[in-house]
């Protein structure tokens, strides 16, 4: 792992998470990428060119987050998604996606 996250911050009216790393990169990721990128098999699949679109993802909306050991969070979203594990270094590609 390249940096190690010493903030997240869910902001609820703006939709979207903000992430600070301990090397200075910080990132605003939207929930709707969030959701339609989650790392999930369901929304990744089992193997190459098997991802799927996710409907709906406008008003995606984070209700919960759990810490998963030292490596990553899952998100809990509202449309009743949790399977997707958040690992730090998903997240940083996210951020640098959602530039």
């Amino acid at each position: 792992m390249s940096a190690w996250p010493i903030e997240l911050v869910f902001r609820r009216g703006a939709r979207a998470l903000h992430i600070t790393f301990d090397n200075g990169a910080a990132y605003t990721i939207p929930f709707a990428t969030l959701r339609a990128e989650s790392p999930s098999a369901e929304v990744q699949g089992h193997g190459p060119n098997q991802k799927r679109t996710v409907p709906n993802v406008a008003n995606a909306d984070v209700i919960r987050a759990e810490p998963i050991g030292r490596y990553a969070v899952r998100l809990i979203f509202a449309d009743g998604h949790n399977s997707g594990l958040y690992t730090w270094d998903w997240l940083k590609k996210l951020g640098e996606m959602s530039r």
